[in-house]
């Protein structure tokens, strides 16, 4: 080993621990959460200001996204393409944002779900409120730069921007073990905001709220809980209420319809084919029969969902009915979490227009002391050229008599005439006592002749009048807080008015959505489903009339009641509930519906070994029974629960459920092996268990051999089987004890 290497023990658990907080502060700082100063996340600056370094400014010609994708994830950001590209087409589309930041061409997605298409086909520029609200001064130093991933390239650590955009388009962020989700708000409210702000610093929330009336969503809707937003605003956590827009439209004789024109801002996507297949579940389950006809007539134009009602319908009752079992009525979780001095932090509604003035107060000092140096730097110019024209001919004697530019400069800047030849002594004398700067004698020497034109000389000295202005102006603006303050104030005032819009959002207390469902009248029904799993209830009066044909038609027959719960047993020794009322109910001929579409159950995973009404196995005992020949009873009372899914039995591994049964001790159980072994016994011999318990053997196997059935009878009645195309009357067997090897039939 090498004497200068050295092993240092480490505990693995603190290494561990150490490298998953790194990689989480990674994720939350460089990736999931916005910064409170510029309302962006890492990949949007890049972005964005690499459209902007591109040139793909608004009023420039669109250029494709695959490039902006490309030369953004080579310069600034080294993760997936899709990421990056998943973040632009965000931030172009209107339904999302409060105000846009990227200026789409092509397909970039609808409120309905429909995905953007490829990078390779959409084009894309800055919009103009990018472009002056979040990119402008950057050539004024008001923002820290730092290098990129492979330091080739210098990056913002944060954009310029000018109004609190965190609130204006809001943010959705997942990070480790926090998320963010920030509504939008409207732009002219937000402004007004932070001008009350800036005037009284101890404002209050409430007082903030007078301008800020609440969340803007680009889709509308209707906020319902206002008294909750204050204490959201405060604590920067809590959960908004949004209801969709609905109209009432009248239809020729005397019918009406439903026509929705706003929905939740959660809606947006997938949400509104959910919304639409529910309220068509609403109508086949029978819960209303007032929908006539649904139909989604939404377009480029705005949301159109029509539902057309039956003449006489109660439309409040059907409102609230959307509202309460539909996401008409959906929950907006709010949780304001930002970074703010580089950490994570939870931040209401003061805190954020807080750290957005501070930012822009510190944005205003940088760009006004860049001016202020560049005016003087000016100014100073000016100065020389002025003092320059008044003594052009000695300047110009000094150009002519030098031999080199170093010779010249050191003349006007040192009053050095050593090398330089002059036409008299007094030229000479008069050399020597020049002292201009070195910036001077730069642009003395630059100079050009048409600068020595009267009215030049006039309108440079007018120059130099508004370069003083100018600074006296600068060195107000950054000496006097009212000054700076009264700048930030005007620029917001000209965004508001070219940028601000009306509010989308309504903004009320409205009454908690109350509806009566109808009250089903009880009544027996027979539950039927056939081998290929598709189920359906019908009046017992129609299968009495298809008894037959219903019988040899479906694998399970079930009489219930129509307010009842029916049980499915499977053979990975699960129990699946489903309620009456939620299986179609209809004519004899009607296909029904897949059962594992109103249930828990997986086609895929599991077979149905049994189904009963829940009502009837209250007061029975069921008997369990495995293919390697466990077998036990349980009382049905262990299966009266709510959950639609449990463990109906345990199981050893490799076991399955192949019978569950209604049983009672005066029958005779008879087990039934796949290689033909027949065991009888009484069924009071079967133990009573727990639902959780594995049961005991009910009989030996044989190698390789499988419990395959059980049967159920009487003593007294004639019971026969089929078994090997034979029939096998099963009272005739020898009667044995449980646990037994059983006789093979021989037929």
């Amino acid at each position: 080993m090498n004497s200068e290497s050295q092993i240092i023990r480490t505990e693995y658990s603190d290494l561990m621990k150490k490298s998953y907080i790194d990689y989480a502060m990674s994720v939350i700082i460089a990736r999931a959460l916005p910064d409170v100063r510029d309302g962006l996340k890492p990949v949007q600056r890049r972005t964005l200001y690499d459209m902007y370094e591109l040139g793909i400014r608004y009023d420039r010609p669109y250029r494709k996204c695959a490039r902006i994708v490309g030369d953004t994830m080579g310069k600034y950001h080294p993760h997936g393409d899709s990421s990056i590209y998943e973040a632009l087409v965000v931030m172009a589309q209107e339904f999302k944002k409060g105000q846009i930041l990227v200026d789409g061409h092509g397909n970039f997605g609808s409120i309905e779900g429909d995905g953007a298409a490829a990078m390779r086909y959409t084009e894309a520029r800055l919009t103009k409120f990018t472009q002056e609200v979040c990119l402008a001064d950057l050539d004024k130093n008001v923002i820290d730069f730092g290098p990129n991933f492979d330091e080739t390239e210098k990056e913002p650590l944060v954009l310029p921007v000018r109004v609190p955009n965190l609130l204006v388009n809001g943010a959705e962020g997942i990070a480790v073990g926090m998320a963010t989700s920030i509504p939008t708000h409207n732009l002219g409210e937000v402004i007004d905001a932070v001008k009350a702000y800036m005037k009284n610093d101890a404002i209050s929330t409430k007082q903030l709220m007078k301008y800020i009336k609440g969340p803007d969503f680009p889709t509308g809707g209707i906020v319902v809980n206002k008294d909750d937003l204050l204490n959201i605003y405060e604590t920067g956590q809590g959960k908004i209420k949004i209801r969709g827009k609905v109209e009432v439209e009248d239809l020729k004789g005397g019918k009406k319809q439903l026509v929705i024109s706003e929905i939740p801002y959660t809606m947006i996507g997938t949400g509104i084919s959910k919304f639409l297949n529910d309220v068509a579940n609403l109508v086949e389950t029978k819960k209303t029969t007032d929908i006539v006809d649904i139909s989604n007539q939404s377009s480029k134009e705005g949301i159109r969902i029509v539902l057309e009602l039956k003449k006489g319908a109660d439309v409040e009752n059907l409102k609230n009915m959307l509202y309460k079992k539909t996401r008409l009525e959906d929950t907006f979780g709010v949780n304001m979490l930002a970074v703010a001095d580089g950490r994570p932090e939870t931040l209401g509604l003061k805190k954020i227009i807080e750290h957005h003035v501070d930012f822009q107060f510190e944005l205003a000092t940088r760009k006004y002391q860049t001016l202020l140096t560049k005016e003087k730097e000016k100014s100073e110019v000016q100065e020389g050229l002025i003092k320059a024209c008044d003594v052009i001919d000695l300047i110009i004697e000094i150009l002519r008599g030098s031999k080199s530019v170093k010779d010249a400069r050191a003349c006007l800047v040192h009053g050095i005439t050593d090398n330089i030849r002059f036409k008299s002594n007094i030229s000479k004398k008069m050399a020597a006592l020049l002292r201009f700067t070195e910036r001077q004698a730069t642009a003395i020497l630059e100079m050009r002749l048409y600068r020595l034109i009267g009215l030049e000389i006039e309108a440079l000295r007018a120059e130099h009048e508004q370069t003083l202005k100018n600074i006296a102006r600068y060195e107000d603006i950054l000496n006097n807080y009212d000054s700076m303050a009264g700048v930030i104030m005007e620029e917001l005032d000209a965004f508001k008015k070219e940028y601000g819009r009306k509010r989308r959002t309504v903004i009320e207390n409205a009454e908690e959505a109350v509806f009566e469902e109808k009250k089903i009248e009880e009544q027996e029904v027979v539950f039927l489903m056939d081998r290929f799993g598709y189920a359906k209830t019908v009046d017992i009066s129609v299968y009495e009339r298809n008894k037959e044909a219903a019988d040899s038609e479906n694998k399970y027959v079930v009489h219930c009641m129509n307010t009842g719960r029916l049980c499915i047993f499977t053979d990975t020794g699960k129990m699946h509930q489903v309620k009456v009322p939620d299986v179609p109910h209809g004519r004899f001929r009607d296909k029904g519906t897949p059962i594992d579409n109103i249930s828990n159950y997986s086609t895929s995973e599991e077979q149905i070994i049994m189904v009963c009404d829940a009502e009837q196995m209250r007061f029975a005992y069921l008997m369990f029974a495995t293919a390697q020949g466990m077998i036990k009873k349980v009382e049905g009372t262990e299966f009266q629960v709510t959950k639609r899914t449990i463990a109906a039995t345990k199981l050893q591994d490799g076991d399955s459920l192949i019978a569950v049964k209604v049983v009672n001790d005066l029958q005779n159980a008879v087990l039934r092996t796949k290689n033909g072994y027949f065991l009888k016994f009484p069924a009071a011999d079967i133990p009573v268990k727990k639902k959780a318990a594995v049961g005991v053997r009910g009989i030996r196997l044989q190698k390789k051999d499988e419990l395959e059935e059980v049967y159920l009878f009487e003593e007294g009645t004639e019971t026969k089987i089929l078994y090997n195309e034979k029939e096998v009357t099963l009272n005739r067997l020898k009667q044995a004890k449980r646990d037994g090897a059983g006789t093979k039939y021989r037929g």
